[in-house]
């Protein structure tokens, strides 16, 4: 607790001024730099995680599909007509 007081103590007015100043400048060139921040930031994932082709989403989102429904199927709570309309929602993909 001493320790905290001292280094209190010991800041001056115009050193507190100057880490305002700095902060508030660096606050400023990263507001300023956004766009360019984020452009890299999505093209530094992009390197990590490849963008999927229009064929392997469609694929992927027709795998979602099947198993959400196979789920939907195998669920107990389900009454008879609802299950005999998800099949026929099931054969047609």
């Amino acid at each position: 607790m001493s320790t905290l007081i001292s280094a209190v103590q010991n800041i001056s007015l115009i050193s507190a001024g100057e880490l305002a100043l700095a902060s508030g400048a660096v606050c400023a060139l990263l507001l300023l730099f956004k766009p360019l921040l984020l452009g890299l930031g999505r093209a530094a994932m992009l390197l990590v995680r490849p963008k999927l082709s229009k064929e392997e989403q469609l694929q992927r989102r027709q795998m979602r599909d099947a198993m959400l429904l196979k789920r939907m199927l195998n669920s107990i709570e389900g009454e008879p007509s609802h299950v005999a309309e998800l099949r026929a929602i099931a054969s047609r993909v």
